[in-house]
C-alpha cells in the first residue's frame, strides 16, 4: 500500500504518524508542499499513491493547507486526500481545534482523520472500494463543479494579464503584518480585476444576545456617486476625509447575507448592484468583501466575477487572520504578564525611537526610575501571591497618575520606569513628587483584604540635559534612584544634582 504523506510545513511528520504508517505496512513517500512535486519520486519509483495524506498541525494557516491541496490535486489527481490533524502536547484537543473536521472538509479534504491510528483503517476503506477520483474530472459528466469549494477554482477563462494581477494582488498580503494595511492592500489589487464603483472590507462580529452581526468597516476604496455628492448641508459630506466613519453603518443585505450564509452574494438594491463575499477563516466568518456599482446603468456583476473574488477571498481572509495573530504576538511579547504594563523589551524600543525624535526636533525627554521601598518585607512576611498582588494594584496607582502620553514600564521585580516625552525636568519632578504621594497615600490589599502601606524611591534623568543616549538615560535615572534610597527613601531625587534633596 503506497500513499503520499505531504507536509504543510518544515517540520518533520509526527513520529506516531509514521510508527503508525510502518506497522500497517504503509509505504510513505514524502514530500514538502512548499516544493515542486513530480509523479515519481528522484529513484523512479512510480507514484500511484493509493491517496494522499496531508498532516494538518495546530498552527497550519489556511493559506499553507490552501498550497497543499492544490498541489496534491495537481500532481496526483486521480488520489483522494485526507487530512490527519496533529495536536502537540499541551494543545487543543480536537473538538477545540480551530480547523475542525467540517471546515478541513470544506476546504477540499475528501476524508479527515482526528488521530494517526484511524488511519490503516480508512485507508483499507479505499483500497477495498476502489475510491479514487475520476479520471480526467473535469471532462467527466458526474463532476460537479459545485461540489468543489469555490475557494479552490479561479474561473477557467481568465486572461494571462487578470491572472498575473490575481497572482500579485495575493502576493502582496505576505508583505503586511496588521489588518488595516492586509485589508487597503487587498483592496489596491482587486480594484483592476473587477470594476466597482466602492470597495469594503468589512469586519463582522455577532455579539451575544444580539440578533443581527455588527459590521465595522475595516478599510475603502472609492465611493459611490450618491456618496461622494451629498449636499452641503448634509452631516456626513463633513465626513468625508474618513470615509470610513461615512459607511459606518451602511453595508447592504447583500453584506448581511453573506455574513449569515457563508455564501457569495449577488443583489440588486435599488439602484446599486452589489456583490458580497464572505472572508471565511476555518469555520468562523471574519468578515465580508463588499463590491458596489451605482446608477440605473450599472451591470450587475457577473458569475465569473464572482468566483474569482470568491476565489481571492481566502487567502485574503488568511491575511487578515494571520495579521491578528502577529499582532497578539507582538503585543504579547512586549507587555508584562503580571501587571500588564510594558516590558523592559518594550522600553528599550520605544527609548531609542523617542530619543531619535527628540534629537531631531531639540525637544526633551525625561526618565522615571523608581523602585519601592522595602518590598521584600512583604514578600518574606505574607508571601509571593500577596507580593504578586501588590505589584498589580501598584500598576493601577502608576498609571491614574501620569498623562496618556507617557509610558509606564515594569523594568523588573518592584521597579518601574516611567517615560515623559517632551517633559523638562520642572514638570517631571511635580509628576514625580504626585505619584510618590499617591503611592504612599494608598492603601493596598494584597488581594486579602490587609491593608499594607507602601513608599517608593524615584530618580529622574533627562535628555539632552544629562544623558546622550537611551542606555545612559536609564542607568543615570537609576543611580538617581539609588542616591534617593540612600536619603532615607520615599524621595525624589535629579541625576544632575544628586546632593539636593526634592521631596519629602
Amino acid at each position: 500500500m503506497h500513499v503520499i504523506l505531504l507536509k504543510v510545513e518544515h517540520e518533520p511528520p509526527a513520529r506516531a504518524l509514521l510508527e503508525t504508517l510502518r506497522e500497517a505496512g504503509v509505504y510513505a513517500q514524502e514530500k514538502l508542499a512548499a516544493a515542486g512535486s513530480r509523479g515519481a519520486d528522484e529513484d523512479g519509483v512510480a507514484t500511484s499513491p493509493l491517496a494522499v495524506i496531508c498532516e494538518v498541525p495546530e498552527r497550519a494557516s489556511i493559506g499553507e493547507i490552501h498550497a497543499a491541496l492544490t498541489q496534491a490535486a495537481t500532481a496526483w489527481p486521480e488520489a483522494p486526500v485526507v487530512a490527519c490533524r496533529r495536536f502537540e502536547a499541551g494543545e487543543p484537543q480536537p473538538d477545540t481545534h480551530r480547523l475542525d473536521a467540517h471546515a478541513l472538509l470544506r476546504l477540499g479534504f475528501h476524508a479527515v482523520a482526528d488521530d494517526p491510528a484511524q488511519l490503516p483503517a480508512l485507508l483499507r476503506d479505499l483500497e477495498e472500494s476502489g475510491d479514487t477520483l475520476p479520471q480526467s474530472a473535469s471532462h467527466s459528466e458526474e463532476f460537479d463543479p459545485a461540489a468543489t469549494p469555490a475557494s479552490m477554482l479561479l474561473p477557467d477563462n481568465l486572461s494571462v494579464a487578470r491572472l498575473r494581477a490575481a497572482f500579485e494582488a495575493v502576493a502582496s498580503l505576505h508583505f503586511v503584518s496588521d489588518q488595516k494595511s492586509a485589508a487597503q492592500t487587498a483592496l489596491v489589487g482587486l480594484a483592476p480585476l473587477v470594476g466597482a464603483d466602492r470597495w469594503t472590507i468589512y469586519l463582522a462580529e455577532l455579539e451575544r444576545g444580539q440578533l443581527e452581526a455588527r459590521f465595522e468597516p475595516l478599510a475603502v476604496r472609492g465611493l459611490t456617486e450618491s456618496e461622494r455628492g451629498l449636499p452641503e448641508g448634509d452631516w456626513r459630506r463633513a465626513l468625508h476625509s474618513d470615509s470610513l466613519m461615512l459607511l459606518t453603518g451602511t453595508e447592504s443585505q447583500a453584506a448581511r447575507d453573506a455574513f449569515t450564509s457563508n455564501e457569495t452574494q449577488r443583489k440588486t438594491e435599488g439602484e446599486r448592484r452589489v456583490l458580497a463575499v464572505p472572508l471565511l477563516s476555518g469555520d468562523r466568518v471574519l468578515g465580508v468583501l463588499e463590491a458596489v456599482r451605482e446608477g440605473a446603468s450599472a451591470r450587475a456583476f457577473a458569475a465569473g466575477e464572482a468566483a474569482l473574488l470568491s476565489a481571492l477571498a481566502l487567502p485574503l481572509s488568511a491575511a487578515l487572520a494571520n495579521s491578528v495573530r502577529i499582532a497578539e504576538a507582538e503585543k504579547l511579547s512586549q507587555t508584562d504578564d503580571l501587571t500588564k504594563l510594558h516590558n523592559a523589551r518594550f522600553l528599550r524600543q520605544y527609548l531609542t525611537a523617542e530619543v531619535k525624535r527628540a534629537r531631531r526636533y531639540g525637544s526633551t525627554v525625561t526618565a522615571l526610575f523608581f523602585d519601592l521601598d522595602d518590598f521584600k518585607e512583604i514578600n518574606d512576611r505574607y508571601g509571593h501571591l500577596v507580593g504578586s498582588h501588590v505589584l498589580m494594584e501598584m500598576a493601577t496607582v502608576i498609571l491614574t497618575g501620569v498623562r496618556d502620553t507617557d509610558v509606564v514600564a515594569r523594568y523588573g521585580g518592584d521597579e518601574f520606569v516611567v517615560i515623559l516625552p517632551e517633559t523638562g525636568l520642572e514638570m517631571a519632578v511635580r509628576v514625580a513628587e504626585r505619584m510618590r504621594e499617591k503611592i504612599a497615600e494608598h492603601v493596598f490589599t494584597g488581594g486579602r483584604n490587609l491593608r499594607l502601606r507602601l513608599t517608593a524611591s524615584f530618580g529622574l534623568s533627562s535628555f539632552p540635559e544629562h544623558s546622550q543616549s537611551p542606555q545612559q538615560l536609564i542607568a543615570d535615572a537609576d543611580a538617581a534612584m539609588y542616591e534617593a534610597k540612600a536619603a532615607h527613601k520615599n524621595c525624589v531625587r535629579l541625576a544632575s544634582a544628586r546632593g539636593n534633596r526634592v521631596g519629602s
